[in-house]
């Protein structure tokens, strides 16, 4: 009982426990965070004001909308499979989380000398962090689609059965985005992945793995934006057609878990878009201690570039949608896998 003791009181659990409560409140406020900036993004780009009524510059307003939902009724279809209907948000919104736990943000660290190791910044510094996060991620849809049948409405199954073609057309290439990186790397491990990326070409270009893999980066970029179900890629809503898809059948809570995953996985994208091919913490100006700010900054330019592309670009009808993932972003990412392959053999890197 006494180990047990010492354990829970040592720097290295109460460190650790401090970096996954952090992560978890984090991540849960990134997507009010990110519903306020979405709608202020919005509006700037329609020359309006958004949202300004509740708190200084509407800052509120996220704060305002939970509350909303959390008193709301929650309603289910009387032929719905309750069981199911209950649990596919708890599915979306718990592989959304579990996602992140592999990402690291920041250099490992001793949090000012307070413990004897450094410690990694992240929840779970598994050897094949790649490999989770894909694995997880794709377990998400497996909540779309649950949503979609057990609502017994034919908007939410046309809106399941668009998400799973949807991850199944774009996830080919969104894993030989991932290969081509782990190829160059040689390993599977994020934080790995991350440290080979530090310091300069020629002392002036960052080894960021976007340079040599700026195509695997972009079917990287399309691909993941098609699985989050993100504009112009969102067809498991389609507001126009399905009235909202998946999830036209939930409300209260149940709907605020779907909206908090989506604005999740944004996040858990970002953030691996920004370790494979951005350098992660490493930056110029910044020591490496306080890398994690190098990482926020890149992460927030991402995020910035989802709200950009929704409010520019239109929503592919369906078969251009299809067309695009098999017949543009396949090829090119089985070609780019081709000519990593021979340029590591080539090269003899």
């Amino acid at each position: 009982m006494s180990g047990i003791i010492d354990y829970v009181t040592s720097p290295e659990f109460i460190a650790y426990s401090a970096i996954v409560g952090v992560v978890f409140m984090a991540l849960q406020i990134s997507a009010a965070v990110m519903v306020y900036a979405e709608r202020k993004v919005s509006a700037f780009m329609q020359q309006r004001n958004g949202p300004n009524r509740v708190g200084p510059q509407g800052l509120l307003q996220p704060i305002a909308d939970i509350v909303k939902l959390f008193f709301k009724e929650e309603l289910r279809p009387k032929a719905a499979d309750a069981f199911l209907f209950s649990l596919a948000p708890i599915i979306s919104v718990t592989t959304a989380f579990l996602a992140f736990a592999p990402v690291p943000f920041g250099a490992p660290t001793t949090f000012f000398g307070l413990l004897d190791e450094p410690m990694a910044l992240m929840i779970a510094d598994v050897n094949v962090a790649v490999l989770v996060i894909f694995a997880v991620a794709s377990m998400g849809v497996y909540g779309i689609v649950l949503a979609g049948w057990a609502s017994n409405s034919k908007y939410s199954l046309l809106g399941g059965l668009r998400s799973s073609a949807q991850m199944i057309s774009y996830e080919l290439a969104y894993g030989m985005s991932l290969a081509t990186v782990v190829m160059m790397a040689d390993t599977m491990s994020l934080k790995e992945i991350v440290g080979q990326q530090s310091g300069y070409w020629l002392g002036v270009i960052p080894k960021w793995y976007i340079f040599p893999q700026f195509l695997g980066f972009f079917v990287f970029a399309c691909a993941g934006i098609a699985e989050t179900n993100r504009a112009p890629f969102d067809f498991p809503e389609a507001e126009q057609e399905l009235v909202a898809g998946y999830h036209t059948e939930y409300s209260s809570m149940r709907f605020a878990m779907f909206f908090m995953a989506e604005y999740i996985n944004m996040v858990t994208v970002s953030a691996v878009a920004v370790n494979l091919f951005l350098g992660g913490w490493h930056g110029p100006f910044i020591p490496t201690e306080y890398g994690w700010i190098w990482f926020v900054i890149k992460l927030a330019f991402l995020l910035f570039c989802y709200l950009w592309l929704r409010w520019t670009l239109p929503r592919f009808r369906y078969d251009q949608l299809m067309s695009f993932g098999w017949k543009v972003l396949l090829p090119l990412a089985t070609v780019n896998l081709l000519l990593t392959a021979a340029g590591i053999l080539y090269f003899n890197v």
